[in-house]
Order: structure tokens, then sequence, then C-alpha cells
């Protein structure tokens, strides 16, 4: 049973590093890259909607709103570019190459963002 959720888990992962790929082809709508950096900077966030200590809700936005989350813009990418996506997280999977550092500099440079805007918000009032 571990192996299965080890397996289910680098299914999600490079699944995650296709749907960054993807969000990065000038061939997809902005709208759609925009929210697939969004998904993909709230699968890798280490801060949830939902505290992860809160029983049985903690873990709720992790099993269903990352999972929505990638399903819905995986319905947007056009078919040929979600292809040529996972064929290259497959690949970069296969290679060993996909780490969590692009993950860690998005969410990095999410939480800065919000940080210096809400520091902002707090100085001009």
């Amino acid at each position: 049973m571990w192996a299965k959720w080890q397996s289910r888990a680098r299914q999600l992962k490079t699944g995650t590093y296709a749907l960054y790929i993807a969000g990065r082809d000038p061939r997809v709508a902005w709208y759609v890259r925009l929210l697939a950096g969004l998904v993909v900077a709230y699968a890798f966030s280490p801060i949830d909607l939902i505290p992860d200590f809160i029983p049985v809700l903690g873990y709720l936005d992790d099993l269903l709103l990352v999972p929505l989350g990638i399903w819905l813009v995986m319905r947007l990418i056009p078919a040929e570019v979600l292809v040529s996506a996972r064929e290259q997280a497959k690949a970069a999977h296969d290679a060993g190459h996909l780490s969590s550092r692009m993950g860690a500099a998005i969410v990095l440079g999410i939480w800065g963002l919000a940080a210096v805007l809400l520091a902002a918000a707090f100085l001009c009032r």
C-alpha cells in the first residue's frame, strides 16, 4: 500500500511540473497561464488555505483544491501543449532533474510579493 501512495505522489509531482511547463508555453492564453501559476504555487506552498493541524478540514484543501485546480487548468490547456508538457515532465522525472527548487522559487516569489503588498497597505494608511 505504501508503494501505491508513493507512486501517486510521484505522479502528482510530475503532473504539477507538467502544468508548470504548459503554463509557460506561449500558445496558452494569458489567463490560463496565470491560473496555472497560482495552482502550481499553491500546490508547492507550505502555507495552506486551511491549516493542516485542523482535524479533517486541514487536509481538505490538499485533497480537493489542488487536484481540482490541476484538473481545471489541464482542461483549459490545448491538447498538443499538454502532451508536450507531459513528455517533458516525464523526461525530467526519469532523468532525476525534477526537484522542488522550482516550487520553492515560485512560492517564495508569491509570498514575498504578498508581504510587500501587505506592508505597503499598512504603511500607506
